[in-house]
């Protein structure tokens, strides 16, 4: 009889799932990996008592997390998107049971448990903003995402430091596991689900490496594939070899964790930047902001390990910059993306990401054995300017 439905009145009222939605997830998941950002180089400069020993452990972390990327859509094809995100967010809550142990072993399952939850929750949420957010809000709903994380990328790398500093290795872990569960929660009550419109097609590639074809194939998403690359690997730089050089000039690990909540900060900007990318265009403004990101590492590197506090100074100037590639750089894919095969392409779009540390820590263990730290940001600054010229050139006006 209808009379004995048990009709779900327990359950509270939620909006469809719009920007704000995003980004408060994106929120919770930045505090849950920016409290040990700048803790987990430190810690594996402290085991390794190595700048080239950190590299090569960055190196195989990477290259070990990118199967896991490439992957991904089949993942989500066996178990559902709401259950890989759900495993997102237990492998960060993992991996930092694993980094308080402080050995080698430890550090290295650490950081592949947190590579590969970062991955399963990037590429999930990626797919429900394109499920629920229209292509023309989608600089608006970016933009949004970035500045709410600031918070988070500002207090987060200098709270974890402190706490490591006052009170030990498990205090900052404790607190990354606090947010995991915290940002498990709010995305269950949110309730997100797959748009129920898109549906893949029935030739779609299931194999990783035809994925990858399909993907390289098409040359707007190779292009943003490029430009993501290029600002991640800023940020990769930033968060790892920031730290160490503070530590390495004798200026302490919390001038470390400090100079990487500063770089951060410049993340409330990202909202100004949607606003200039929509009148000036994506490509006018990614492209000046990718040269005078380079610009500001070319000076970071002439100023080095001899003037710290100068490079310092410097790495900050190209924060600003790079907080501009965070706001925009995902629209050319997401604009670009075909529908029914959004699974497959954003699962090797992620790649960016573990591409990114993979190959700059590689690079720079080889430059490294010849110059110091200042020959890192110089490097860096050299290919950040060859995206500028390549955005310049290829990237369409209208996008």
């Amino acid at each position: 009889m209808a009379t004995q439905v048990r009709h779900p009145i327990w359950l509270p009222a939620v909006r469809p799932p719009g920007a704000r939605t995003f980004a408060s997830l994106y929120a919770v998941e930045s505090f849950a990996r920016a409290t040990v950002s700048s803790v987990i180089p430190i810690q594996a400069y402290e085991i390794l008592a190595s700048k080239q020993g950190v590299s090569i452990l960055y190196t195989i972390v990477a290259l070990l997390g990118l199967s896991a990327t490439l992957f991904m859509p089949m993942i989500i094809g066996l178990l559902s998107r709401r259950w890989v995100y759900t495993i997102g967010t237990c492998f960060l809550a993992l991996g930092s049971a694993l980094f308080v142990t402080h050995t080698l072993a430890g550090q290295v399952g650490g950081m592949l448990l947190r590579v590969m939850g970062a991955s399963a929750l990037a590429i999930t949420l990626n797919l429900y903003i394109m499920d629920h957010i229209r292509k023309a809000d989608v600089m608006q709903s970016e933009s949004m995402r970035m500045a709410w994380s600031m918070v988070a990328w500002t207090g987060g790398p200098t709270l974890g430091v402190f706490l490591y500093t006052r009170f030990g290795i498990v205090a900052p872990h404790l607190v990354v596991v606090a947010f995991a569960l915290t940002l498990m929660v709010l995305f269950w009550y949110f309730r997100l689900s797959d748009n129920a419109v898109i549906r893949p097609g029935r030739t779609r590639a299931t194999n990783p490496l035809s994925n990858i074809g399909r993907f390289v194939a098409q040359p707007r998403l190779r292009l943003a594939w490029l430009i993501a690359f290029g600002r991640s690997c800023f940020w990769t730089t930033f968060f790892v070899y920031a730290p160490i050089l503070m530590v390495a000039t004798g200026q302490g690990e919390l001038a470390g964790g400090l100079l990487v909540s500063a770089g951060n900060a410049v993340l409330f900007t990202a909202i100004w930047w949607g606003r200039l990318g929509r009148r000036f265009g994506a490509r006018n403004t990614m492209a000046a902001s990718f040269f005078a990101l380079s610009v500001a590492l070319w000076l970071a590197g002439l100023c080095g390990e001899g003037f710290p506090l100068a490079a310092g100074l410097l790495l900050l100037v190209a924060s600003f910059f790079a907080v501009a590639l965070d706001a925009l750089g995902s629209t050319p894919f997401i604009r670009s993306v075909r529908a029914y095969e959004r699974p497959q392409m954003t699962a090797v779009y992620r790649t960016y990401l573990d591409f990114s540390e993979l190959l700059p820590p590689l690079v720079y263990s080889i430059v490294l054995a010849f110059g110091g730290l200042g020959a890192v940001f110089a490097t860096l600054g050299v290919f950040t300017a060859i995206c500028g010229l390549i955005v310049w050139r290829y990237l369409p006006k209208s996008m």
